[in-house]
């Protein structure tokens, strides 16, 4: 669980834009490159951003697995 409120703030953001945003938004990350919105986040941050990103969007991946 975070409680960076800072991070808390870019998720709801970030996940509000839709899962197509987030996965692209995921993969940015991982690329190393900053989004819009972050560029403050130190690198302690963008992790935990990117992690809590994939905690929620494997939730959606299971649930569409399982639906099969």
């Amino acid at each position: 669980m975070i409680n960076n409120q800072k991070v808390i703030r870019a998720v709801e953001n970030i996940c509000s834009s839709g899962c197509v945003s987030v996965n692209a938004i995921i993969l940015t990350l991982e690329a190393g490159k900053k989004i819009e919105g972050i560029e403050d986040f130190t690198d302690a941050e963008i992790n935990e951003l990117k992690n809590e990103l994939k905690s929620i969007m494997a939730v959606y991946d299971a649930r569409y697995e399982t639906s099969d």
